[in-house]
């Protein structure tokens, strides 16, 4: 009687063992874990970044809070935990790499990540009114969807990006639309990811502080059908320039976008209801398909725009550009938004186009933030932006 409680003990014994050696193989990381490393860390308006490395020489830290183009030292502990505590910086989402020896990577300790173009950031909030905006908040979402639309001016299927407001697949309501678009080396997902810009309309709507509305974010490089990993292609290398980048091609296929939207979507079909912005590359993209099509968008948004045309393109679609903003103005429109910060690169460039708008007796309204061409600017101007529209 006793050998056979114990082999009924041994049996269970066993079956316990081979259960935990499956769980084991199910969870890959187990192998990898070790005490962890805690950061980011925010106390109040400051960041702690650590990282264990103890046999580095030296570790830096380039983040969006600091001066552009400049890195801060970690200092190394005796436990082969580097350190960096920020001054105190304003409320916002901030993006940072870590460098170690001469490596560029992101923060191990923090897995919130995301792509610009083809490099990777670790980011984190400060909190505060800014970064609320930037959050998923415990209001009524909008639904974002990727369709595929076919697109003849570029003989392919494309990929673009819709947010619908909250309710809109339990009504019959038609929406206005804003078609809002990336930069240079960008993709649809850009103004998602980086831009924020679901939360922050989310955010605005649920708020009263702007009308719900449609929001079309395309791939706005033409030689691109999607997102890198989206495609035929797979996992090719990124590149920042590309194709058919600002020669007119994209602005020139940008009805075969609007025909798609309007078909599939419950959209208000009027340039009362009509907006485009972008910014970068997409506020050239906005500036030059809006200049070529008057009576079309009721809301034009400039954020830190390229405004100069390459000089080798082809056809009228750069051309003739006063005539086209005087024929644009006389359609009439509601507002032209333009913003730009005070040490972007392209800030001269912003500055000989309010010069020639004003010339022409033509009514922007004009926004100038501090600091550089970053997602930081973006996601304001879309904050001040979008409650202007369809009042």
């Amino acid at each position: 009687m006793i050998i056979m409680k114990t082999s009924r003990f041994s049996a269970l014994l066993l079956c316990v063992c081979i259960c935990l050696q499956f769980t084991a193989k199910a969870q890959q990381n187990l192998g990898n874990q070790t005490l962890p490393v805690v950061s980011p860390v925010i106390k109040g308006h400051q960041v702690t970044i650590r990282i264990k490395a103890p046999g580095a020489k030296e570790v830096l830290v380039k983040g969006d809070w600091l001066a552009q183009g400049k890195s801060a030292a970690l200092t190394k502990g005796a436990d082969g935990v580097w350190q960096y505590t920020s001054d105190n910086i304003p409320s916002d989402l901030y993006m940072y790499q870590l460098t170690v020896d001469g490596v560029t990577m992101v923060d191990p300790a923090n897995v919130y990540v995301l792509r610009d173009v083809g490099a990777q950031f670790s980011v984190f909030y400060i909190d505060g009114d800014r970064a609320e905006g930037y959050k998923v908040q415990n209001v009524p979402h909008g639904t974002v969807e990727y369709p595929w639309y076919p697109s003849p001016g570029l003989n392919a299927e494309r990929r673009m990006a819709v947010y619908t407001p909250a309710g809109y697949a339990d009504s019959r309501q038609r929406y206005p639309v804003l078609y809002l678009l990336h930069g240079m080396g960008g993709d649809e997902t850009a103004w998602l990811t980086l831009g924020r810009a679901a939360e922050i309309l989310d955010n605005l709507i649920a708020a009263g502080k702007a009308k719900p509305m449609i929001v079309v974010m395309p791939n706005g490089n033409a030689a691109k059908k999607a997102a890198p990993g989206f495609t035929p292609d797979n996992l090719e290398p990124i590149d920042f320039a590309l194709p058919h980048t600002m020669d007119g091609v994209f602005e020139a296929s940008f009805s075969d976008i609007q025909k798609y939207v309007q078909a599939h979507y419950r959209t208000i079909n009027d340039q009362a209801h009509r907006a485009i912005a972008g910014l970068s590359m997409g506020g050239f993209h906005s500036l030059y398909i809006s200049a070529n099509n008057p009576g079309t968008f009721d809301y034009i948004g400039l954020f830190s725009p390229a405004i100069l045309p390459r000089t080798d393109t082809a056809g009228d679609i750069y051309g003739h550009l006063n005539q086209k903003l005087l024929t644009l103005q006389k359609s009439g429109f509601k507002n032209y938004w333009i913003g730009i910060g005070k040490d972007d690169f392209l800030y001269k460039e912003v500055s000989d186009y309010r010069n020639r708008l004003d010339s022409l007796h033509i009514k922007y309204t004009y926004f100038e933030s501090d600091r550089w061409h970053m997602w930081s600017n973006w996601r304001i101007y879309l904050t001040r932006f979008a409650p202007l529209l369809f009042q």
